[in-house]
Formats: structure tokens, C-alpha cells, sequence
């Protein structure tokens, strides 16, 4: 998206609920003059013009063209620049959430004076108008996008003000030792190298700091993105039934038949917190059927693109040399599931097997899908590998995306070359360009320099409405 396709203060509207039938639809508008152009399809013009900021106002949107034609019973709530999301005059109608009238009433507005507001405009206007800064953006699209409560509780200590807080507060920092190093240049002394002029206390501080939301990233994208989690095992090992387990609804057929699961099914899933794409797969086996044979080919695939497999095994008629084939030759963290442990007596001959020649293996679970036995055991030990060598605490602030990621490792490289600079006795003007380029990387990240090629970027992905 092209930043001049955003016109700030035109009037623009769109429908911001879903366009599916529902009990409640709401359309917004904002820019100069919204309130009055709204007037024109409004069954109580003076009242919504009169309205103060922050209030309701309650009537009929009409179309005025054919005979004040009523639309449908409305409530408008006004909002009056700047105290409003984007900073302009704003209205939002909540109407009844029918197909035929939200359209129908974005079609008058766009009849009288509104332009279709583009992806992310009203996001982008608030930015503009300084309503908020661009970790804050951000992370209004991170939690419409939130799999989980817990990436969607990251988000939201972004969205209030986490990650800029820190920023500005290391920047702040960085800022303390520029002031002090611009009153040794104006008023030198006699010291005879810079390390007597220059207090490396703060910019230490700075790099520590910038080096924790750098580690952070790993963290923060798992819980944005998620992990691909894959049920591998022969047939009738339990796969399906240990898939509906984990999502707690039937969406896998579950059958004593062999090879009943020809196609591979996902969805997201939570384990602890962590969003998971869970795959259950065909079962492996050999076979003359070139329908299954296809599945069994598409569930090696998937289990060679996932984040981790957990490998299920019929505990009743124990593992398998087909079964050691896969595992042994896996490239991929493997969890071993021991399913059906209800149905065996030998759970201590199971524990014996040697697995050493599984090359990421990480550990056994003994399970009973179909009595649920188990279940938590796995989703405890899963979270441990995806989550092994990442920092999961949420008391310090965390970076939202691979763009802030960037600014942040350059305002790092920056500040760690100031010291460098210092130590290898170069003049204080090359310190004070490192400290500065710092602070222009970290402006970044927050939006008080960036190009608008970013710009359009970060904002076009956002909904029409918002």
C-alpha cells in the first residue's frame, strides 16, 4: 500500500463487525465534517449535531433521497476531536447486524461525502495524530490476531505501553550521556584520553537492556505465530482419538479400522498458553491403496516441517521396526507417545526401550486417549521442548515484531560500537554518532522516525475497519 492513498482528516466510513448475520453491526466513520454529514441520513439532525463528545444519541438512519425512507433504529455514539480513537470528529453506528443493513447504510454514507476507508486508516490516523505510537499499533493488530490468552495478554502489555515505556526509558539513557559528552566538547579539560570524560555506567545499562528485548523476540514470536505440532504413528495407534482429546471437541472420525484418516486435518490448539497448529495425520503403514498411500506420504512431509512430532505407539502391541525406521531417521524433536496404556501390562518392559538412536528425541509419555489419562503430561512436556533455551517471563517488556526486532539489534550494534569507540581512544564526535545513530534506530521502533514505506507496510495489514 501507497502512504498517499491516506488522506488524513477526509471523511472515510466502513463496516468494522464481521459481514455475517449477528445481533449487533457497527459502521465508523471519521474526518472533518463526519458529524455534519452524518446529520444528513439521520432521522434527528440537531440533536447529533448538538451532541457533546463521548455521548449517545438515539434515532433512525433515513434515506433522505427516497422519501426519508427508514433504514433501520440506530444508536450513534459520538466521539470530538481530539478525544476520539483517531484524534477527528468520529462516529460509530450500532445498528441491528443484518447483511442488507450495514451495507445498505455504508452505501448512504458513501452517498454523502464518505470515502471507503482503506486497511488500517484509522489506525494510521490515531498514529498520526499522536494518539498513540507504532508498539502500540502494532499490537491492536496482535490481539485481533491472538490465538491464545496468553499471546493475546503479551499483546495487550504492549498495546499498554510495555515496549514503549522501555524504550523511551532506555533512550533516555543514551540521551543522559549525550548531554554529558556535549559539555566535554564545548568545555574540554585536561584529560588526556576520553576515558576520563566518558561515564560508561548508562550505556552499559542500555546495552543489558537492549540485549534482553532482542533475547525476547524468540519468545514473543512463538506465542504470535505459534508452533507446527504433528500426531505421527501407524495405524490405529490413537491419533485421532489423542487430536480430539487435546482440542476437547470431535473433529477427527475416530475408528478401529486401519487407515480410516486418509487426509491430514489441523487446528489451533492451546497447549499452556502456547497457540499450536496440531496436525493429525494418516497412519503410517504400507499399503497397495493409492489414496491412503498419498496420506501416508503427505504425514512423512508434515512431520519433516513441524516444530516437534509427537510419535504415538499402540502400547498393547508394542513399537515396531517400522516404527523404529521413522524415528531413528526424524530430523525433528520427537516426543514419544505410549497410547493405550490402559489396555497393557508391560508399561515397565515399554520403559526399557532404548531410544538413544533417536536424534532429537525428548522424552515418553504414557497415555489413554480414550480415557484421558495422560492428556496434561503431554501438553506439560510439549511446552517444555518448544519452549527450552526462551526466556517465557512476562515481567519485562517484549518485542511484537521482526521489524522492531531490526531497530533494536541496530540501536544495540550502535550503542556496543560507542564503547568500542571510547576504548579505542577515538574522538568524542565518533562516540556522539553512535549514540545518535542508536537513538535514530530506537525512533524506529517507536515511530518517531520511520520511513513510509514501513509505514504502509505495518498498516495495510490491518482490517478495513480498523
Amino acid at each position: 500500500m501507497n502512504l498517499p492513498k491516506y488522506t488524513p482528516e477526509e471523511p472515510i466510513s466502513s463496516i468494522a463487525t464481521a459481514l455475517s448475520p449477528a445481533a449487533l453491526g457497527i459502521v465508523r466513520v471519521s474526518g472533518k465534517n463526519s458529524i455534519d454529514l452524518i446529520s444528513k441520513v439521520f432521522s434527528r439532525p440537531k440533536a447529533l449535531v448538538q451532541a457533546l463528545g463521548n455521548t449517545l444519541v438515539y434515532g433512525w438512519i433515513i434515506d433522505a433521497e427516497n422519501n426519508n425512507q427508514k433504514i433501520d433504529e440506530v444508536m450513534l455514539g459520538v466521539y470530538k476531536a481530539p478525544k476520539s480513537f483517531t484524534g477527528e470528529d468520529m462516529v460509530e453506528i450500532y445498528c441491528h447486524g443484518g447483511l442488507s443493513v450495514v451495507t445498505k447504510i455504508q452505501g448512504l454514507l458513501l452517498q454523502n461525502g464518505f470515502r471507503q476507508a482503506l486497511r488500517g486508516e484509522y489506525t494510521f490516523r490515531s498514529y498520526i495524530n499522536g494518539k498513540t505510537d507504532l508498539t502500540k499499533a502494532e499490537a491492536v493488530q496482535e490481539i485481533i490476531e491472538s490465538h491464545t490468552d496468553a499471546s493475546r495478554g503479551r499483546a495487550a502489555g504492549r498495546l499498554s505501553g510495555s515496549l514503549y515505556n522501555e524504550i523511551e526509558s532506555i533512550k533516555q539513557l543514551i540521551i543522559d550521556t549525550l548531554a554529558s559528552i556535549e559539555v566535554e566538547i564545548e568545555y574540554p579539560e585536561d584529560e588526556e584520553t576520553i576515558s576520563d570524560t566518558f561515564d560508561r555506567k548508562d550505556i552499559e545499562i542500555a546495552v543489558s537492556r537492549l540485549q534482553s528485548l532482542v533475547d525476547s523476540w524468540k519468545s514473543e514470536k512463538l506465542y504470535q505465530d505459534g508452533a507446527r505440532v504433528v500426531l505421527c504413528g501407524r495405524t490405529n495407534a490413537g491419533k485421532s482419538s489423542l487430536f480430539n482429546s487435546l482440542l476437547k471437541e470431535e473433529r477427527a472420525i475416530v475408528s478401529d479400522i486401519e487407515g480410516t484418516t486418509r487426509d491430514w486435518l489441523e487446528s489451533w490448539a492451546s497447549f499452556d498458553g502456547i497457540p499450536v497448529r496440531l496436525f493429525d495425520t494418516a497412519g503410517l503403514r504400507k499399503t497397495e491403496d493409492v489414496i491412503e498411500a498419498q496420506g501416508v506420504e503427505l504425514s512423512v512431509s508434515l512431520s519433516k516441517d513441524s516444530d516437534l512430532v509427537l510419535y504415538l505407539i499402540d502400547s498393547e502391541n508394542g513399537i515396531t521396526d517400522y516404527d523404529r525406521d521413522f524415528l531413528f531417521k526424524s530430523n525433528e524433536k520427537v516426543i514419544v507417545v505410549w497410547n493405550k496404556i490402559d489396555k497393557t501390562q508391560n508399561k515397565n518392559k515399554l520403559c526399557k526401550e532404548d531410544f538413544s538412536k533417536i536424534k532429537y528425541y525428548c522424552g515418553e509419555v504414557f497415555l489413554s486417549a480414550k480415557k484421558g489419562t495422560g492428556i496434561s503430561d503431554i501438553v506439560q512436556l510439549a511446552k517444555k521442548v518448544l519452549t527450552e533455551g526462551l526466556n517465557t517471563d512476562r515481567e519485562q517488556a517484549g518485542l511484537g515484531s521482526a521489524r522492531q526486532k531490526q531497530s533494536v539489534e541496530e540501536a544495540l550494534e550502535s550503542v556496543k560500537h560507542s564503547l568500542i569507540s571510547a576504548d579505542n581512544n577515538y574522538s568524542l564526535d565518533a562516540v556522539v554518532q553512535d549514540l545518535e545513530d542508536s537513538l535514530e534506530s530506537l525512533g524506529e521502533v517507536t515511530g518517531d522516525v520511520t520511513p513510509d514505506d514501513v509505514l504502509g507496510n505495518i498498516f495495510s495489514r490491518f482490517c478495513v475497519g480498523k
